[in-house]
């Protein structure tokens, strides 16, 4: 490995973690070593002290109770996260926390959960649960593979694109096709699974993005993907 580090920042793994979210950061944590970079994970739970020096951000899913327990923090830290999109830092958000990176969450028993308002979306819980696996056409990512699970619907605004479209799955709701969201470097998705390991057209994306804002150029060795390939085919096999 180099002495070029590249630091990842994983928001409330405590809280906002689960369907093997935590997948994501092993998986930018081993590419980043095998094209050479040194990377750092760090953890950040409610009350830590917000790091100075960030490359990449993600975070997870978690129930309503999990959004409730980090939600004063996630707030309190939201002019920070907002700055940092507008500088273009590649951030992954998943689930639970793709939703409070919108304006609000609207629960199936009208409590209004407070969002930071970086994506332009908002979120309403409903009696129907969006399960399975599910398939999006990306425009730059191409075929991405994973799996939903959520009750909360969400709409997109002007300000921001969608992830993709939906081939297989009901993807932000039951109205239109489209999946996740994207803002400058931002994406947020449904898509758990957890959704780096089968994509890694997107790990690169973050890693590429990071390493070129802070160093300039990307050293982009050819990585042996047969493992992500083989299992992108047995997504591609499965039912809803």
């Amino acid at each position: 490995m180099s002495k070029q580090t590249i630091t990842i920042l994983q928001l409330y793994p405590r809280d906002m973690n689960i369907y093997g979210d935590y997948g994501n950061a092993l998986v930018l944590l081993r590419r980043l070593e095998w094209y050479g970079y040194t990377p750092r994970l760090i953890a950040y739970n409610p009350g830590d002290e917000f790091p100075s020096d960030v490359d990449i951000i993600i975070g997870g899913g978690g129930q309503d109770s999990g959004q409730g327990k980090i939600q004063a923090d996630l707030l309190s830290i939201g002019s920070r996260l907002k700055k940092l999109a507008d500088a273009d830092v590649p951030m992954l958000m998943i689930c639970g926390l793709y939703q409070l990176f919108g304006k609000f969450f609207k629960t199936s028993t009208d409590e209004i959960i407070e969002g930071i308002g970086l994506l332009d979306i908002e979120t309403y819980g409903k009696s129907e649960r969006l399960i399975g696996n599910i398939i999006l056409e990306s425009e730059q990512f191409g075929l991405l593979y994973g799996y939903e699970n959520h009750s909360g619907q969400t709409y997109l605004g002007k300000k921001v694109k969608p992830l993709g479209s939906v081939r297989m799955g009901a993807g932000n709701n039951t109205a239109d096709t489209f999946e996740g969201a994207r803002y400058r470097n931002v994406i947020g998705s449904y898509l758990h699974g957890s959704l780096l390991p089968k994509n890694p057209q997107i790990a690169d994306f973050l890693i590429e993005t990071a390493v070129v804002k802070k160093y300039g150029e990307f050293s982009n060795d050819v990585i042996d993907d047969s493992f992500a390939m083989r299992a992108r085919r047995t997504a591609a096999r499965r039912p809803r």
